[in-house]
């Protein structure tokens, strides 16, 4: 059944950041109808991650404002564009930075998530269809960002970028698993694949890494190893199964020569979820010869270059990267929801701060204080 407002313009609040690093303004915007292949979302839940305050602050990235940041979110669906066939208003769905078109070679594939058409491009502020925007002001349009711009009562986003879940699942804990969770939660159990026993290397205990630790204690991993530049993250991280704690600033020597001592000549998976070539090339170094895997999540520095000595790789020592943990937007989010019904994932852990629409600058100073690791944005009173 069509909503009333389907077909037709919606004023709502946004929260609108019209320069580099300076706090959000909320404010009336037009949100558009959806186009083909596009859904307009009702946006419940939002929640701030790391990158939209990078993208925000825009240091070494391409400024592009006026801008609607935010891509953790849960929502339900208001109104579908011509060719939506697999969604309805009504319908409870997180909206994914990512997506899958469900045609490319990468969406056929079952060894990768990379879609062709909706892979994230933080660069693009405007939607595929036509190359304009969904939202304006007085007639000046507002960018996107990734596909998504959650921090918007209503929102539009392409169809691909949507994924349908259990209606019964509360949407202001199941938003979190629309970005970081979900990344750090897939690197282990989808890609480093630890087996029951086995022990891990996290480097980095934000709200990723310790997703990833989540991901080794579901495993059964009985060696959790933690990696942080800062101590105080070690108490908070027992709750996601880190067994250890490592400060490198603690040693004398490179830290993948610690963990070496430690386990016996390494450990047999590692995730690095930090974005410091340094902390990726520990990473690789740190895991066993003949079987060690390691993981690399965070996103580097575009000089960045990653120098290793090649014995490592004819030890056996694998290296992969991963990209949204593996999961096919679509096809896998539901299920990873499902976890958190049954009560094999908690997300209650990653969830610290709680905010109206109104103060959702008060995210934003959690976050650049490191307090914390999601705070949720309610998007109505």
């Amino acid at each position: 059944m069509a909503s009333s407002t389907a077909g037709k313009v919606i004023k709502c609040k946004a929260a609108v950041a019209w320069e580099a690093g300076k706090p959000l303004v909320i404010e009336e915007v037009e949100v558009a109808p959806p186009q083909a292949n596009e859904v307009r979302l009702k946006i419940l839940f939002t929640s701030l991650c790391h990158t939209d305050v990078y993208f925000w602050e825009a240091k070494g990235q391409t400024p592009l404002f006026p801008r609607i940041f935010g891509h953790e979110a849960g929502g339900i669906v208001e109104s579908v564009g011509e060719g939506v066939i697999d969604l309805k208003p009504g319908d409870h769905v997180l909206p994914v930075f990512t997506g899958e078109c469900k045609e490319c070679d990468h969406c056929k594939s079952e060894e990768s998530n990379m879609c062709d058409l909706l892979r994230i491009n933080t660069d693009r502020g405007v939607m595929l269809n036509d190359g304009k925007s969904r939202f304006s002001i007085k007639g000046q349009p507002i960018y996107h960002f990734v596909g998504t711009s959650t921090f918007s009562e209503y929102t539009v986003v392409h169809v691909g970028c949507v994924a349908k879940i259990n209606p019964t699942a509360p949407l202001d804990k199941v938003c979190v698993l629309s970005c970081g969770i979900s990344t750090g939660l897939g690197a282990t159990l989808n890609v480093a694949k630890p087996r029951k026993g086995s022990s891990v290397a996290i480097f980095g205990l934000g709200a990723v890494g310790l997703a990833a630790a989540e991901g080794a204690r579901l495993a059964g991993a009985s060696r959790i190893i933690g990696v942080d530049l800062n101590s105080k993250r070690f108490t908070e991280a027992k709750k996601f199964g880190v067994t250890e704690f490592v400060n490198p600033k603690d040693y004398d020597k490179p830290v993948q020569e610690v963990i070496a001592e430690i386990t016996d000549g390494g450990v047999d998976r590692s995730v690095e979820c930090t974005g410091s070539v340094g902390a990726m090339i520990s990473a690789f170094e740190c895991v066993h010869d003949g079987w060690g895997i390691a993981v690399l999540v965070g996103v580097p520095n575009k000089d960045d270059a990653f120098r290793t000595h090649p014995i490592n790789i004819l030890n056996e020592k694998t290296l992969k990267g991963t990209f949204f943990g593996n999961y096919k937007p679509r096809s896998d989010l539901p299920s990873v929801v499902e976890m958190y019904m049954n009560k094999e994932l908690e997300l209650e852990k990653f969830i610290t701060h709680e905010v109206p629409f109104s103060e959702i600058n008060k995210a934003f100073e959690y976050m650049l204080k490191g307090e914390g690791l999601r705070c949720i944005i309610r998007m109505t009173a």
